[in-house]
């Protein structure tokens, strides 16, 4: 610590440096690069201002990088508030602030977009800190660090920080690998001890107890015992009765008093229902539950009275203020994705300075900005995904309980379980226990990805830029691995065949004369047939006639949704299928003719609705596929004489999965050492045959493509080259483009969409048909077919657009967050369509659009608050 320089750089800090914080001080020092694996709160971020400042001592710039807009705006304050506000800038999708400035706040989109865009701000820059670096396993952002990391310059260093992961070093080695020297900095210490703990209801003694999760590190022998008594989840579902159940859930208030009797206020309530969320703060205001005294209630009204200047009384009525402001006055509020950003940024500045005492969050407050609590409370360990409740994994319970303990103010982090029937305690314990967080790339090649390396890279750069991705250095680890599975498989596969030999005949040509199974070159035959189905389509599912409800595209491939005769509604895939499909006719639902997998009005929880389909099913006429085989013929074969028929069948079932299996480990072996650059190929071949890749060179499309940043950006660029956003108004074109970035989310069917004119109606059918034919080549490429255009929000936008009051567009399935977030997301499609479209009238369209949208309380969320959120 005698270096002047660095004593200078830390001279802000009123506290002496951890050790590990030292340790990446040496590592940049040294010239390093620095990956940072912590727990939250622990101090991170002081590694990064050093790496910081000593870009500014160097003369060099230096980029801080953060994964979302919210932790961007808290930065930029925090550097602003030290540095002052000539010396930071920022620049996102909502905001360009001093982007000159030596240090410059973005998101990691923001530098990705630079570095291919080669932009001369790179030219000066000397340290890049990546934030929330663990990101780069997220399915769909995760790409953008591997590309930072791999494109940006070598002499550039990183500040790498991350949550604690349990290969840290493997990150670390790869990085080195990529960039140079790269020292990993571990700490496993939290700066406030956490303290698991689990609450229940006990009616024998008509209260809610609070106990030790852990005990002596083993899961509490006391409530072992305790649950020992209760019927089991499986007896429960089974209608069995079991001893009478003693454990009962707490309810939301009743937790609340035990925080405050407990001392265990400020707190962070994680439920993962919005719904919910909402009802938990108005059930605890509702109950007369006031937690602030007359001075903190003045102070909250003078903050929530400046935040608000930007919106109108009337969009304040809409979004439900009176509501709102009383419960923030009682230090009660909700937080979750569908508020509006404005009525979040007051919940999150309240809470920071203590104002607000307890927050019902959905888990997306885990990864927002610092806000530190006293305790926090998980409502369940278990989430739906959409399709069925799943437990918790060990690192989403680290980072929601990371929130717990207040750095220089408490000596324990309190995180509290609820008990609830469908997890059990010792399951909860050993999510507690695991200390198991691997970080595992989630690299893919983008279509936008795949343009750009052509335009600047040769094949050779190419292919050995992607080989230096942590998804290639993590699959040529793997090999080993591989090998070891192919033996034991290779033994399973073995025994299962002798097992499967019979004595009366041959049992393969059995099964393959009266056995129907799907072989793994038939699924995309099978695929492809699921493509081309409507809803109103009769079908013959193998041997089932089925009526289809709706289609949908999902990650794994199509997803249809199917009543039968006997009233059963299915969802089927590929993969649940032996054949491929056979439309046998049309059946209207509700009288109207189906379109395309927008699906019909079908009430799907109506039974009298399933019931007259159904019956209407089973009337149809319609002759059934001929069968491949007999029943008389079956008995014929020798191998039906085998007593253990049914057994050989099925251990010969068995041994072609393994089979199969082994199939795909091989291939995984022998293609390890190119898995990425391979499926670039097949991006770059799908691309070369819709015009965009000539020869390792850009036709004009593709160089459109290179500058379109979006989740869909082929079907995006492809819509704007055939001119399907030509010739619109501006209030049209923003309801078209809102196709690219709405997505209906519910698992019932998507209602009617509704189209303000027929030349909207024309122009999206025409995206729809060509979604669909690009659809076909992904699948056929192996790909994975990108989002299709969802037509769920033209209506709302065109209204919008055509200056329609808020109140008049929010309902049930239209919340406030939701339609701020889909508008700023299409006023980012705009301004790339208005800076990159052929046609210079619909680039001057596009802008024409921008500013129909941007109004109102998409304004307001779009504008930096004041004084940040400190």
């Amino acid at each position: 610590m005698s270096d002047p320089a660095r004593q200078q750089r830390l001279a802000r800090y009123n506290f002496a440096p951890d050790p590990f914080q030292i340790q990446a001080f040496d590592a940049l020092d040294a010239g390093e690069s620095v990956l940072v694996a912590a727990p939250t709160g622990s101090g991170k971020t002081v590694i990064a201002e050093y790496g910081l400042a000593m870009a500014l001592d160097a003369g060099r710039r230096g980029f801080y990088t953060a994964p979302i807009k919210a932790l961007s705006n808290q930065k930029y304050h925090d550097l602003c508030a030290f540095y002052g506000n000539d010396r930071v800038g920022l620049l996102t999708g909502d905001n360009a602030i001093n982007v000159d400035a030596p240090l410059l706040v973005m998101t990691t989109e923001v530098l990705r977009n630079m570095i291919y865009g080669r932009a001369k701000a790179l030219d000066t820059l000397g340290v890049v800190v990546l934030d929330e670096v663990h990101f780069l396993q997220d399915e769909y952002r995760g790409p953008v660090w591997e590309e930072v990391i791999i494109h940006l310059e070598p002499e550039v260093r990183l500040v790498a920080l991350s949550a604690t992961v349990s290969n840290a070093e493997e990150i670390a080695d790869w990085l080195s690998t990529v960039r140079g020297p790269t020292r990993v900095v571990i700490e496993g210490r939290r700066p406030v001890e956490l303290l698991n703990m689990y609450a229940y209801g006990d009616k024998a003694k008509d209260e809610v107890v609070l106990v030790d999760t852990l005990v002596d590190g083993a899961p509490n022998p006391k409530v072992l015992r305790l649950e020992s008594g209760e019927p089991t989840v499986q007896r429960r579902r089974q209608g069995g009765r079991g001893v009478r159940s003693r454990i009962f859930p707490p309810s939301r208030i009743d937790m609340l008093e035990v925080l405050r009797d407990n001392d265990l206020l400020p707190a962070i309530y994680f439920i993962f229902s919005r719904n919910q969320c909402d009802e938990s703060a108005s059930a605890c205001y509702k109950a007369g539950v006031r937690l602030t005294t007359d001075l903190e209630r003045d102070e909250i009204r003078e903050i929530v009275d400046a935040r608000v200047t930007g919106l109108s009384d009337d969009d304040l009525a809409a979004l439900g203020f009176t509501t709102f402001s009383a419960q923030v006055e009682s230090g009660i509020a909700a937080h979750h994705a569908g508020m509006v950003p404005t009525f979040k940024e007051i919940v999150e500045a309240l809470f920071m300075r203590g104002l607000v005492k307890v927050v019902f969050a959905t888990e997306t407050l885990a990864v927002g900005i610092n806000m530190p609590a006293r305790a926090v409370v998980i409502d369940k360990m278990s989430k739906f995904t959409g399709e069925h409740h799943e437990i918790l994994k060990a690192s989403t319970y680290t980072q929601l309980t990371g929130r717990a303990g207040r750095r220089g103010i408490d000596t324990l982090g309190q995180a509290i379980v609820v008990w609830n029937q469908f997890v059990t305690f010792d399951q909860v314990a050993a999510v507690a226990m695991s200390k198991t967080f691997r970080l595992s790339s989630a690299f893919r090649t983008t279509y936008n990805m795949a343009v750009n390396l052509v335009r600047t890279h040769s094949p050779e750069e190419t292919h050995h830029l992607l080989n230096l991705s942590l998804a290639q250095y993590q699959a040529n680890k793997g090999v080993v691995e591989v090998q070891a599975r192919i033996a034991k498989r290779q033994k399973e596969r073995d025994r299962l065949r002798a097992q499967a030999r019979s004595e009366f005949g041959d049992i393969d040509e059995y099964r393959k004369m009266f056995s129907h199974e799907p072989g793994e070159r038939d699924r995309t035959e099978i695929e492809m047939s699921l493509m081309g189905l409507h809803a109103g389509d009769v079908v013959w599912f193998d041997d089932h006639l089925g009526l289809v409800l709706s289609t949908s595209v999902r990650a794994k491939g199509i997803k249809v949704k199917a009543l039968f005769g006997n009233r059963a509604l299915r969802a089927l895939t590929a993969d649940e299928l032996v054949r491929p499909v056979r439309t046998a006719t049309r059946l209207p639902i509700d009288g109207t003719a189906a379109t395309g997998n927008q699906g019909q009005s079908v009430d799907q929880d109506d039974p009298r609705v399933l019931r007259e389909l159904a019956h209407r099913l089973t009337r149809l006429k319609i002759d059934k596929p001929s069968a491949t085989s007999s029943a008389n013929a079956r008995k014929a074969h020798p191998c039906a004489q085998d007593p253990d028929l049914k057994f050989k069948v099925n251990a010969a079932k068995s041994a072609d999965r393994i089979e199969r299996d082994l199939q795909q480990l091989v291939s995984r072996a022998d293609k390890a050492s190119e898995v990425v650059s391979r499926r670039f190929d097949d991006v770059v071949n799908l691309l070369e045959r819709w015009e965009y890749v000539h020869e390792w060179k850009l036709t004009e499309r593709g160089k459109m493509l290179s500058r379109v940043f979006h989740e869909s950006d082929l079907l995006v660029a492809e819509t704007i080259a055939t001119k399907l956003i030509d010739g619109l108004d501006p209030t049209s074109l923003a309801a078209l483009c809102s196709s690219f970035v709405y997505e209906y989310r519910s698992p019932d069917p998507a209602p009617e969409p509704t189209f303000p004119s027929n030349q909207l109606r024309s122009r999206f059918r025409q995206m729809e048909s060509l979604s669909k034919r690009l659809q076909r080549d992904e699948t056929a490429a192996g790909l994975t077919p990108h989002r299709a255009p969802d037509a769920g929000y033209i209506d709302i936008v065109a209204r919008w657009a055509g200056g329609a009051e808020l109140a008049e567009l929010l309902g049930d399935d239209t919340t406030p967050g939701d339609f701020v977030r889909t508008m700023k997301q299409l006023i980012d499609l705009l301004r790339q369509v208005a800076q990159h479209a052929p046609d210079e009238a619909t680039r001057s369209v596009a802008d024409n659009a921008i500013d129909r949208v941007l109004r109102g309380v998409v304004l307001s969320a779009s504008t930096m608050p004041i004084g940040g959120v400190s």
